[in-house]
């Protein structure tokens, strides 16, 4: 079988080639180019660079061939473009996820095909496999990292049935430790190399810096919102349906700057995110505090004190029905349906209990516990054991 290999110069990726390689694959190495500009990089030059030789130097050690192709202009469009346009509505994009849903596993994938690939291979520790329904179609399942520290599945929550059908990943079944341990053996150069840090493709940046090249700093207000605000004391509603009461447990508060008390200035709210509680220039309080709320028309940040502020944390979230997307279209619910998940919004966070519906206009996910700084624009994903079932972008 011929295989692409998306080789980024990572112990991830190269060790995928090697794997793939052993198990008797006709294997080649591509590197994507996805970004030009060091300028941005808290790197003295653009890490692309030093990727793309370590990548060639395990091509060359592995005796595969090796091509760079250059995205740039194709990132910029489909994933720079759209985090400054997510930023400056006040919302929490998330670049590699859309990274392998519009780069990797779409045009990358496509070039591979016409490169003659039956296959696309990538470093993420995943795992994709298959069974067949009762009219013998095939259905591939995305599930999860067997190295729990690093399953990467949520990054690849937005791939479709035609994407995982086409997708390999070799190195989902070990654990990183273990993806170190063959590449030394080997000789790999990047055995020891660092994992990579910050925006995919980009490098290691300052992301208020690297946002500040299209949206204008402009001094606001920092408002605190007190524990012991009204807003957080009035009674639950009576609801007439379970849409309601979704709706209700989903929307955020609007506060106003007369809720709070002025307590600093900031540089323009489109650099900050819910639950951000560095780079805020707080002083004096017992806990930190943390953004609960912007106000993106008026410029300001609302804040709250400690993991505990009622104003963090919501019951339930909601993805606009346009943004569901359904790995498992086998799955997918009726109007009106709802089944028992475990779900996450970020990267990293600890799968929690819930329950998904399907109502006409969105879906809504509400939460056994209420979560921490749900923000909008950030990736809903929810799970059915170890595999994941669909996604969507929080309304």
């Amino acid at each position: 079988m011929k295989v692409v290999v998306g080789l980024s110069g990572g112990v991830d990726s190269s060790v995928t080639a090697y794997l793939l390689q052993q198990q008797g694959h006709d294997v080649v190495a591509l590197f994507m180019r996805n970004w030009n500009d060091a300028s941005v990089t808290l790197e003295d030059e653009c890490p692309w660079i030093e990727d793309s030789n370590d990548a060639l130097m395990v091509a060359q050690r592995l005796g595969i061939p090796f091509q760079v192709i250059d995205m740039s202009e194709l990132y910029k469009e489909r994933i720079v473009d759209y985090m400054f346009d997510e930023y400056q509505k006040g919302r929490t994009p998330n670049p590699d996820v859309l990274c392998n849903r519009e780069v990797k596993f779409d045009v990358f994938m496509k070039t591979a095909m016409s490169l003659g690939a039956d296959k696309v291979a990538t470093g993420h520790y995943a795992q994709v496999n298959s069974t067949f329904d009762e009219n013998g179609k095939e259905i591939f399942h995305l599930l999860a990292g067997k190295d729990n520290n690093k399953d990467q599945s949520y990054f690849l929550c937005q791939l479709s049935q035609e994407q995982l059908s086409k997708a390999l990943f070799p190195i989902g079944e070990l654990t990183k430790p273990q993806v170190r341990e063959i590449a030394k053996e080997i000789g790999l150069v990047t055995a020891d190399k660092k994992d990579s840090q910050g925006l995919c493709f980009i490098g290691k940046v300052s992301l208020p810096q690297f946002l500040q090249q299209q949206l204008v700093p402009k001094e606001g207000e920092i408002v605190e919102i007190f524990k012991d605000s009204p807003l957080f004391s009035a009674e639950k509603p009576e609801f007439s349906s379970k849409e309601e009461e979704l709706e209700y447990l989903s929307q955020k508060i609007n506060y106003k700057k007369t809720d709070g008390k002025v307590i600093g200035k900031h540089q323009g709210a489109q650099f900050y995110t819910i639950g951000q509680s560095k780079g805020l220039g707080i002083g004096g309080h017992k806990e930190s505090c943390f953004v609960v709320s912007r106000d993106m028309e008026n410029n300001i940040i609302f804040v709250g004190e400690g993991h505990s502020f009622p104003g963090l944390h919501k019951k339930a979230l909601k993805i606009d029905q346009s943004e569901v997307h359904w790995a498992r279209e086998d799955m997918k619910l009726e109007n009106g349906g709802s089944m028992e998940v475990m779900a996450r919004f970020r990267y990293r966070q600890p799968l929690q209990k819930a329950t998904l519906y399907q109502l006409e206009n969105a879906a809504y996910i509400e939460f056994e516990e209420p979560q921490s700084a749900i923000a909008e624009g950030q990736f809903a994903a929810w799970y059915i054991g170890e595999e994941l079932i669909g996604s969507g972008v929080i309304a």
